[in-house]
């Protein structure tokens, strides 16, 4: 079944779902004051809402009603977080949980891992980072020199990750390690990933502050941080393997393509309330918003992918490709929209923001040079 035949037969549920998660968003931001922003899944931090995000059934809607969750599919999930996205909402505190975690424990977790994770990660209570970057293996995660050496009951984990979101908030940190040496010939072979508390003794984070002053990013390092065998996720050795399925899930979504969906959002509603724009501005507004359309039609062939088991990896990576490259693009666009309005402190915000993150864009994740080789080799061409 296509994205959109499953889209068309799940309409009524998936349109009632969209309308509660919207009144809950006005309800809450009524109620709270939270202001929408650019990239929201990575700076805006707010304990607090994914406590009630969670609390609202919002949480958690591919996890097993066993464990917690709502047992529903990942269009569901889909149509919630393109909803948080565009409306720029403080999700950044249950993000890399509910949407890379909870996936990997559920395929790869331990049943005493699923049983102590998931049910904090429906509840908007578990906040986790993830740690594959290093220095000089950034893209290239084959080049990671963070190792795990066996010890009595578990590893000694020694090394450093960097870009790690959220790892001075979080619980934890779910890192990928060698576990065996470096084969030349099988460069991806002889990973693992480890379950690593964030006030664990050996572990110490550094801020990465940006250019505004903004702090979204650590160098986290781990001197000799025990790790007992409880806290593996997955099979040693199969590393590799599980942190390509994770990506599917980090390249795809919706965030990858509504990153600045609330400022062109806010900067559409501002023409349509001003005089009428010219011929030049409907026809750029309206080239952004066909290439938003064909986008979102790919990203949902993901989500479709997903719920049906299927393997997404090369659509994940040119999800991403395409979709990062559109947020670069019309950054430029609507700031220069956004110099013909009047003045909205709101917009404006939004409109710097943008600016400083957009070179990011498209290197998180993966760059787009990288992914391209990702969808070659897919298609069989390297």
């Amino acid at each position: 079944m296509s994205s959109y035949d499953e889209l068309t037969a799940r309409a009524p549920e998936l349109l009632k779902l969209r309308a509660q998660v919207r009144d809950f968003l006005r309800a809450d931001r009524a109620e709270f004051g939270w202001k929408p922003a650019v990239d929201s899944w990575l700076g805006q931090w707010d304990e607090d809402f994914s406590a009630r995000l969670g609390a609202a059934g919002f949480l958690g809607l591919t996890i097993p009603k066993r464990y917690g969750g709502h047992e529903l599919g990942h269009l569901h999930r889909y149509v919630v977080t393109e909803e948080l996205i565009a409306t720029g909402a403080p999700v950044a505190a249950h993000w890399t949980a509910d949407r890379q975690v909870a996936p990997g424990l559920l395929t790869y977790g331990s049943e005493e891992q699923r049983e102590r994770l998931l049910p904090r990660i429906v509840a908007g209570t578990l906040h986790s980072s993830i740690g594959m970057s290093e220095h000089g293996a950034g893209s290239d995660l084959a080049a990671v020199q963070t190792r795990a050496v066996r010890d009595d009951g578990g590893w000694r984990l020694s090394g450093s990750k960097v870009w790690t979101s959220g790892a001075h908030h979080a619980h934890q940190i779910v890192v990928l390690a060698r576990t065996s040496p470096l084969d030349t010939q099988h460069r991806h072979a002889g990973f693992s990933q480890f379950l690593v508390p964030c006030d664990a003794d050996g572990v110490r984070i550094e801020p990465i502050v940006l250019m505004s002053g903004a702090h979204h990013f650590n160098e986290v390092l781990f001197e000799e941080v025990f790790v007992p065998d409880a806290d593996v996720l997955g099979e040693v050795g199969n590393g590799w393997h599980q942190v390509t399925a994770e990506l599917s899930f980090e390249r795809s979504g919706p965030e990858r393509i509504l990153s600045t969906g609330p400022l062109l959002l806010a900067a559409i509603r501002a023409l349509g309330a001003g005089p009428e724009c010219d011929d030049r501005t409907a026809a750029d507004v309206g080239d952004l918003l066909a290439r938003l359309i064909s986008l979102r039609q790919l990203s949902l062939s993901v989500a479709s992918a997903l719920t049906e088991g299927g393997d997404a990896a090369n659509l994940a990576a040119l999800v991403k490709d395409l979709g990062t490259s559109f947020e670069t693009e019309s950054v430029a666009l609507i700031s220069d929209l956004v110099e013909t309005l009047p003045p909205d402190p709101e917009l404006a915000a939004m409109s710097t923001t943008a600016w400083l993150h957009k070179p990011m864009f498209t290197l998180r994740g993966g760059t787009n040079e990288v992914l391209r080789g990702v969808v070659a080799r897919g298609m069989g061409l390297r």
